[in-house]
C-alpha cells in the first residue's frame, strides 16, 4: 500500500458487500482517489463515478439519501445517519483503515 500526503488527491480504501462487488464487477477492496476534504459524500461520489452501475444501489438517484438497507462504517463508527459532509476519521482518510459499505440485515 502506498503512502499518501495530506494535500491533493488521496486513496481511500472501500469495502463493499458481496452483492455490490458483483454488481460493480470488482474483487476485494476498491481503491478510490478522493479529493479533500475527505467526507462520507466525497467517498460515495468517487465510488459512483468509478462504478456508475452502483448509482442508485447505495444512494437514491434523486435525493442522494442512503438506501434503507445500506450502512456506512469507518473506524467502528456508524456514519449511516451522518450528513454527507461528515469528515472521515483520519485513519480512513489516510488509507490505514477502510470505509465500509455494509448491507444491513432485517428480520426477527
Amino acid at each position: 500500500m502506498s503512502t499518501r500526503t495530506s494535500t491533493g488527491n488521496n486513496r481511500i480504501r472501500v469495502k463493499l458487500p458481496m452483492h455490490l462487488r458483483r454488481l460493480a464487477g470488482v474483487d476485494g477492496e476498491v481503491i478510490l482517489e478522493v479529493p479533500e476534504p475527505h467526507t462520507v459524500g466525497a467517498v460515495l461520489d468517487a465510488l459512483e463515478a468509478r462504478h456508475p452501475v452502483l448509482r442508485g444501489a447505495v444512494r437514491d438517484h434523486g435525493t442522494g439519501a442512503r438506501r434503507a438497507f445500506v450502512r456506512y462504517f469507518a473506524c467502528e463508527q456508524d456514519l449511516s445517519h451522518q450528513p454527507a459532509d461528515t469528515m472521515l476519521p483520519e485513519p480512513v482518510a489516510r488509507g490505514r483503515e477502510p470505509f465500509l459499505v455494509v448491507g444491513a440485515m432485517a428480520g426477527g
